[in-house]
């Protein structure tokens, strides 16, 4: 079934994804996910150098966390990582995790702040995740590969970065790979749902800020761009379908992407996974990057 024929409370099941969870209740899965992220946000801290709340523009939530390796090498991979929530929950104080297994082989992890609504819009939240990724290509003019990684709202905001047209920035990353775990990349679906309450899009808004309507402006941003696609067993159908059109639009115009479906994960688990060296997706990071 199309969403568009998806009565209300059908269409908000289906972009609701704690519902979805096998593990435990909606209200419970959301609880051990904070925790989760915070428990491997304090071991990163606890592990590696860190800069936080670095600013990438003027305003109060334009921030960035830094951990940093404790080696001094000029051939530096570094990852943005891009949170979820939903663009009106979470922030870069729980989103360090993923540096526990990368900072031991050298790879700077970078946790971007956003403005989550309702005091951040859909057109700024994209503008700062766009505005950060230059600003950590000025500041760390040594890196020899930058690596993306964004989850559920968090993967459409990378998705977004990917499909960023440069000439109106200072400078033109390259960005050589990203992760796009369990994404939406249509947003027209979710704005008749409770999702859009706090952020009030409207059907232009959604329309000029989903990446798959992107398409042609990402392949000439991101044609070198290693892309993955990665989705849960247990998310939503319809969270399903939005990550298999979307990379079966980037493979049809060419792009390098594949498709990653982690067996045994929910919307949930499959980011909080990254905390661990020999979770699936953390060795195919490491792989991409040369560093397996």
């Amino acid at each position: 079934m199309h969403w568009t024929e998806m009565k209300k409370d059908e269409l908000e099941r289906q972009y609701s994804p704690s519902r979805w969870s096998t593990r435990m209740s909606a209200d419970d899965v959301i609880k051990a996910h904070v925790k989760a992220l915070k428990e491997g946000t304090e071991r990163a801290r606890g592990m590696a150098q860190t800069l936080l709340n670095v600013p990438y523009g003027e305003g109060d939530g334009e921030k960035l966390d830094v951990y940093i390796p404790n080696i001094n090498s000029l051939d530096v991979h570094l990852v943005v990582y891009i949170h979820g929530g939903y663009w009106q929950f979470l922030s870069k104080e729980e989103s360090g995790f993923m540096a526990v297994p990368l900072v031991d082989k050298g790879v700077v992890v970078v946790a971007v702040g956003y403005d989550i609504a309702p005091k951040g819009n859909m057109d700024l939240m994209v503008s700062q995740v766009r505005r950060s990724i230059v600003s950590v290509v000025q500041q760390y003019s040594h890196i020899s590969g930058l690596y993306l990684c964004g989850h559920s709202a968090g993967a459409h905001l990378a998705a977004m970065v990917l499909s960023t047209d440069w000439s109106q920035y200072s400078i033109t990353p390259q960005i050589k790979g990203a992760f796009l775990v369990s994404g939406i990349y249509d947003l027209l679906p979710i704005l008749s749902t409770y999702v859009n309450e706090p952020l009030k899009m409207t059907e232009e808004v959604a329309v000029r800020n989903s990446p798959s309507k992107l398409v042609s402006q990402l392949k000439l941003s991101s044609c070198s761009c290693q892309i993955v696609v990665a989705v849960a067993e247990n998310d939503s159908p319809e969270f399903r379908k939005q990550s298999e059109e979307f990379y079966k639009t980037l493979e049809a115009s060419g792009l390098n992407v594949t498709m990653e479906d982690v067996a045994n994960t929910d919307h949930f688990s499959i980011i909080e996974k990254l905390v661990d060296g020999e979770y699936h997706l953390t060795k195919l990071l490491l792989k991409m990057m040369g560093k397996s």
